[in-house]
């Protein structure tokens, strides 16, 4: 395990929420129940303007009062239920502390590189605070997001350079780590502008209707979870600071600037920004087909950093193998154009609707080892009307590589590009437990005509077995 996160999970934690710590081990799910404020995320999420008035003292629960934690056990949101009250009053208070574990059998049934099954899981702590509830002011809300993974997953057998399973390679690829990954402090300015400092997770950040669920909720395949043309220019958790404009609660317009370094499991300010510094802007605007909500926008990335073009990513490693290296590149850049529009939203509840999207990425060729990304697929809320809390989907993703991965990488396997298709099913047991068979067919990064000598990879049949459990 990797006690220096843990050290630092605990030592953040307690400095900064000590009335949270005798309740520290209670478990819930990343999905954040949210009061009369919406918890700040620049990705996709929206703002809390208002809020209530700073209370020196937990107020009292009104006699009409139910509990969104409660209820039968097949029927409350998470499994441990109000935990007799506790949930209500820190929520009363401004806290919501909420944790998942998730569970993974995936293996490769035929093709890729080795053919065989593996176990690999994780745990997910989230605890956000309302400022003004907790008796701090005005606008404040801090969010806090903690990780622990373990077990060995799968992704070097597929033989795809991206992996089949996102979830399993944070904070680290390897190994039993614990690490704290988000520590960010948003401010409200006013209805329609936030500023946001601290340690922020991209992968919290860059979320996309219908496709991205940081593969326990949706897919799994890093290529439809994550805009990956990014991947050279945005770490997976790093400090930085930003802004965001806001339409009607939704960021329209936003800007942050990152250091360059990954550091899911240590501090960051060992080498803040000694390697540059990465600027993400993202403008999106809301757009109407046939009266359902959609989405469309662009998003770019530049970074001042100096890089080797095969030097690993946090999301993949594109010089596995036998390679030929090159010298480093200052500077690297990417470009998205992105989309989701709904399809069917139910008239009877507005949070379930199912629809389309799409990201389309462009980087430069070198040192970002992804020079075009694209993905595209359908999903979001079950259409059996009799599954009302299942979620489904079909996704296609293509990635195409850069020139130094095609000329410098493997000398005994050159590489083409990668194509995914993933299909999956969330299959709801209970609110708090779901369960999602998932299939990727993945056609591997290789030439169709090899070198003397070289072996080909086949294509890939992953199958797998999600677990969640939101307690």
């Amino acid at each position: 395990m990797d006690i220096g996160g843990v050290r630092q999970f605990g030592r953040v934690f307690r400095q900064s929420f000590r009335a949270l710590i005798g309740v520290a081990a209670v478990s819930g799910s990343i999905a954040i129940a949210q009061d009369d404020a919406v918890v700040a995320t620049t990705g996709a999420g929206d703002y809390a303007s208002t809020a209530a008035a700073p209370q020196p003292q937990s107020p009292p629960l009104p006699a009409a009062y139910v509990s969104p934690f409660a209820g039968d056990l097949w029927e409350r949101p998470v499994l441990l239920g109000d935990l007799g009250g506790r949930r209500d009053e820190l929520l009363s208070n401004g806290y919501t502390f909420n944790a998942s574990a998730t569970q993974f059998y995936q293996g490769v049934a035929s093709g890729g590189v080795e053919q065989r099954f593996q176990h690999t899981g994780r745990l997910d702590y989230v605890l956000n605070v309302d400022g003004a509830k907790a008796g701090l002011w005005q606008g404040l809300f801090v969010t806090l997001h903690g990780e622990t993974r373990y077990g060995d997953s799968i992704n070097a057998d597929a033989g795809a350079l991206m992996p089949p399973n996102v979830a399993a390679l944070f904070p680290v690829p390897n190994g039993t780590v614990t690490a704290l990954t988000a520590v960010k402090f948003t401010q409200a300015l006013s209805e329609n502008f936030i500023t946001f400092a601290g340690k922020i997770n991209l992968l919290d950040e860059l979320v996309q209707p219908f496709a991205a669920g940081r593969g326990v909720d949706a897919f799994m395949n890093t290529g439809l979870a994550f805009p990956v043309a990014a991947a050279r220019t945005t770490p997976y958790s790093t400090l930085g600071a930003g802004f965001a404009v806001l339409n009607e609660m939704h960021p329209v317009f936003s800007m942050m600037v990152l250091d360059t370094h990954n550091t899911p499991t240590t501090s960051g300010f060992e080498n803040l920004f000694d390697n540059g510094a990465t600027i993400l802007a993202k403008v999106e605007v809301p757009v109407s087909f046939r009266d359902l909500p959609g989405h469309q926008g662009v998003f770019g990335t530049y970074s001042s950093g100096k890089y080797n073009d095969l030097q690993p990513t946090a999301y993949f490693d594109p010089g596995n193998g036998l390679m030929i290296s090159s010298g480093q590149d200052t500077g690297s850049w990417s470009l998205f154009y992105t989309a989701d529009q709904a399809l069917y939203v139910d008239p009877c509840n507005a949070k379930r609707s199912w629809g389309l999207f799409t990201n389309i990425g462009l980087a430069d060729d070198g040192p970002s080892p992804v020079r075009w990304s694209a993905n595209v697929g359908l999903g979001g809320s079950s259409p059996i009307a009799s599954r009302e809390l299942d979620t489904f989907g079909i996704g296609y993703s293509y990635v195409g590589y850069s020139s130094p991965v095609h000329n410098l990488a493997p000398v005994l396997l050159p590489i083409r590009d990668d194509h995914a298709v993933e299909l999956f099913y969330n299959y709801a047991v209970t609110s708090w437990f779901r369960l999602t068979p998932d299939l990727q067919i993945l056609v591997p990064a290789r030439e169709r005509t090899l070198p003397p000598g070289a072996e080909g990879i086949d294509t890939a049949v992953v199958v797998g077995l999600r677990a969640k459990i939101n307690f």
